[in-house]
This record gives structure tokens, C-alpha cells and sequence, in this order.
């Protein structure tokens, strides 16, 4: 299918990049290059554009859509957790900014093969990288009880963590839970009924976020990810980090204001013995949205934007 994506905060994305046209930029997240050819049409021909991502289909429409950049382009199919080894293959020692937009991108959702949408009914996969092992399937089918209830909890702040978690372990004693529509079906019964008419939201919603969350590690790579970016950020470069819920949104919170910050000591010594210095300088609070954006493009409502510039 066509890898088509709108790309949120782009305007927003690119001032907080402070693009200089001869400069080196990141897009960890490639996605359908909507960002990176944002940021490639602000670059000359001494500029380069490294696109990293995980999906092979996001990778083959990017290196189309680049193709007539006149700066210096370069596609990667890689996970950003590998970041180091990426930059060191690329011959890359300074980066003057960062772009990070976490989260599944539409293409993933609407094509109803790859089993990330619960309104669609696929086999349970939800891979960004399908040479991956780990499938939805696997989580769904394998995890313990215990297990199941701990990722529901943690990634998907699911109340009925517990309960939906039998209902999948008694299914499946029956037969294997092979399709998104599965699932569902057994998520909306183990849901009372009252509380799902009281309740706007698609009752699998959060569930099939805990899992997609779980298949792709994605909240685990963060931390390590955004240190690795500051670490190759030049003098006054730029990180920009757009998350979707609030567990991407915490981390990238978390990580960031620990790197703005010199000394971590209990207040109560009398001098430093941490050793912990300051990296950089937060822009400014998180941003959302434009109201316009909101109408043109729904999916964008939950999105933070959060800027960061290396000192």
C-alpha cells in the first residue's frame, strides 16, 4: 500500500530544529519522510539528511520521496536504539539536531495486514520491523497470566488489566487467539457492559496499545536513545521529541530534565560528589497542537512537542 502519513507539528518541528542549510540532521523515525523532506528542502547541497527507521515499507517510500533533495541523503533500515553504531557506520561524529516522532504512523494502522487497528480484523502481528520474531500473536497467546495483567497495567494504565487478562488465559485453553477480531471480541466481554456504554472510547483501545508497546519495545529504548542524541549534538544543536501518550510523554520528560540538570546531590552536603553536569537547555514547555491542526488531522490531538538545545 501507499505509505501516506501527515506529519504533526511540522511547522513547530522545523523552528525548533533552528535549521542552518549546511548543517547535519537526524530523522529517527523516518516514517513516509513528511518531516524529512520538511527539513531537506531547508538544506544545500552541503547538508545532509540521515532518515533512520524500521519499517521496510516507510523505508522504500522515504528513499522515493528524498530522491530529489539536493542535499546529501542517506536511508537507513535500522531501529534509532542502534543509534551509535548507525552514526559511527555513517562516518557521523556531529549532529546539529535530532528529530524523534514516537508512536505507530497511520500507514502501520490503515493497513489492516499488519494487525496494529482494532477496527480492522487481521492476524495478530503488530510489528514495525517485521524481520522481528516477537509477535502480538506470541504476547497474546504465551504470556502468563501475571505477565499479561503487568503490561496491560503498565503500558496500557488499563483498569480492567486483571480481568481481561483471564478472559484471554480461558480462551485460549479452548483454542489459540489468532486475529485482531479475537481479541476484541474477548476484550469487550471481559469489560462490563455498563462500563463500556459509559465510555466513549473503543474498549480495546488501550489494550492493543499495551501490547503494540510490548511487541516493539518501545518505551524501553527511549532513555538510552535521547542520551545517545545529546551525546552527538553539537554545540547548540537541537532534540525534538513528539510523543502521543503518556508513557512515551513521562520518559522523554523524565529524561530530558535530568540532563538539564547540574548537580543531583541531597541538597543537605556541603559539596558536589555526583559529577553530574548539565548537557542541555530545555526550549520552553511541551507544545500541542494548533486548533487548526486538530480539525485537519485528528490523530495529531494527544501529540507533545518537546525542544531541547545542547549547551
Amino acid at each position: 500500500m501507499e505509505f501516506h502519513h501527515i506529519s504533526v507539528m511540522a511547522d513547530e518541528v522545523i523552528r525548533g530544529l533552528n535549521i542552518k542549510s549546511d548543517g547535519i540532521y537526524v530523522d529517527c523515525t523516518l516514517g513516509g519522510a513528511g518531516h524529512a523532506s520538511r527539513i531537506a528542502s531547508l538544506l544545500g547541497k552541503n547538508g545532509t539528511l540521515l532518515g533512520i527507521d524500521q519499517d521496510e515499507t516507510a523505508v522504500a517510500a522515504a528513499k522515493e520521496k528524498l530522491a530529489c533533495c539536493i542535499c546529501h541523503t542517506i536511508v537507513v533500515h535500522d531501529n534509532f536504539k542502534n543509534l551509535t553504531a548507525i552514526l559511527a557506520r555513517e562516518n557521523i561524529t556531529g549532529v546539529d539536531g535530532f528529530l524523534f516522532d514516537l508512536g505507530v504512523s497511520s500507514p502501520q494502522i490503515d493497513d489492516a495486514e499488519r494487525g496494529f487497528s482494532y477496527m480492522h480484523d487481521a492476524p495478530l502481528d503488530m510489528r514495525m520491523d517485521q524481520h522481528e520474531s516477537l509477535t502480538a500473536y506470541d504476547v497474546v497467546n504465551n504470556y502468563s497470566e501475571l505477565h499479561l495483567t503487568d503490561i496491560f497495567k503498565k503500558y496500557g494504565e488499563e483498569r480492567w488489566s486483571k480481568r481481561i487478562a483471564k478472559f484471554i488465559i480461558l480462551y485460549r485453553q479452548e483454542t489459540p487467539i489468532k486475529t485482531t477480531a479475537q481479541l476484541v471480541d474477548i476484550i469487550c466481554r471481559a469489560i462490563p457492559a455498563a462500563v463500556r456504554r459509559n465510555n466513549p472510547g473503543h474498549p480495546a483501545k488501550r489494550i492493543f496499545q499495551a501490547i503494540r508497546i510490548e511487541v516493539n519495545n518501545e518505551l524501553g529504548i527511549l532513555k538510552k536513545s535521547f542520551e545517545c542524541a545529546v551525546e552527538h549534538l553539537t554545540q547548540h544543536g537541537r532534540l525534538t521529541v513528539i510523543t502521543f501518550h503518556s508513557l512515551e510523554d513521562r520518559i522523554t520528560k523524565q529524561t530530558l530534565k535530568l540532563m538539564a540538570t547540574g548537580c543531583i546531590c541531597p541538597p543537605d552536603l556541603p559539596i558536589c560528589i555526583c559529577g553530574h553536569k548539565r548537557q542541555i537547555r530545555l526550549c520552553g514547555k511541551a507544545l500541542t497542537p494548533s486548533e487548526t491542526e486538530l480539525i485537519d488531522n485528528p490523530r495529531s490531538k494527544s501529540a507533545k512537542l518537546r525542544i531541547a538545545e545542547k549547551l
